[in-house]
């Protein structure tokens, strides 16, 4: 039997709306294949066309899984708040919402104008807030949700190259905790996930040289890498009713390195 065959069946997924930003590759794609897996109903949105196409294509012909998607730039909250209200008119009010989308992109403490920090913000933590304000009269129409942020523990780490993202994930907690007393008047949840770093083929390509391959064996607790379904389990945990009770948290998926 195979790893992947012992993981865990959640019940209270299946048929669940779930929406998902950035949900066309990387963790994203991972969270995205998972709820399917589980037979929920889901909807995302991600700027990348092709790569999106081909997850979706790629899960109805394995699975079934008919996936709403929509090619979608989070920088422009007017297509976003569009996209989340033709996904429910489509299928129905979300009770979960996960906003995973973001970028590293490595930049200097020198180079930063202030037309930069705020296109770094506009992708890295303007979406999230603005996507939580979409949804959640849906969760509250349904009587309950759960929201999950993905975070980051590379600022928690002090690792550098990514002032502004460092900036933009350190919020992420922020946002979380700010809200969950709010929320949680309605039973609707909300909490981080903050991955490690994670064997993304973006992560690969760009980052992973033999410096890396060093820190990972020096600061992990655990020898295997990261990847992405390592993040998307927890995500499935949070957004099931096996978390009922987990709300204002932050659940850490970094094999011990934080």
């Amino acid at each position: 039997m195979s790893q992947e065959t012992k993981l865990a069946r959640y019940p209270s997924l299946e048929g669940k709306n779930v929406f998902i930003t950035g949900g066309g590759t990387g963790i994203g794609a991972a969270i995205v294949t998972a709820f399917a897996e589980q037979g929920a109903q889901i909807a995302f949105v991600d700027v990348a066309e092709t790569e999106s196409r081909q997850l979706a294509d790629h899960l109805a012909n394995t699975i079934g899984a008919k996936v709403w998607w929509r090619t979608c730039d989070v920088r422009d909250i007017a297509a976003l708040q569009a996209a989340t209200a033709d996904a429910a008119q489509a299928l129905g009010d979300f009770s979960v919402l996960v906003n995973n989308v973001a970028r590293d992109d490595r930049h200097t403490l020198e180079s930063v104008t202030p037309e930069y920090w705020d296109e770094r913000m506009a992708v890295n933590q303007r979406p999230a807030f603005f996507a939580i304000q979409a949804l959640v009269p849906g969760m509250k129409r349904l009587g309950a949700g759960s929201i999950v942020n993905l975070g980051s523990t590379g600022w928690q780490t002090k690792g550098s190259g990514y002032p502004c993202y460092a900036v933009a994930k350190s919020s992420v907690n922020g946002l979380t905790r700010g809200l969950a007393d709010t929320l949680g008047a309605d039973r609707i949840r909300i909490n981080t996930v903050s991955p490690g770093w994670v064997m993304t083929e973006r992560q690969i390509k760009m980052w992973l040289n033999a410096e890396g391959e060093a820190d990972i064996q020096r600061n992990q607790c655990l020898p295997d890498k990261l990847k992405p379904s390592d993040v998307a389990r927890m995500v499935l945990f949070l957004a099931s009713d096996d978390g009922a009770m987990c709300t204002a948290q932050e659940f850490k998926v970094d094999a011990g390195w934080n």
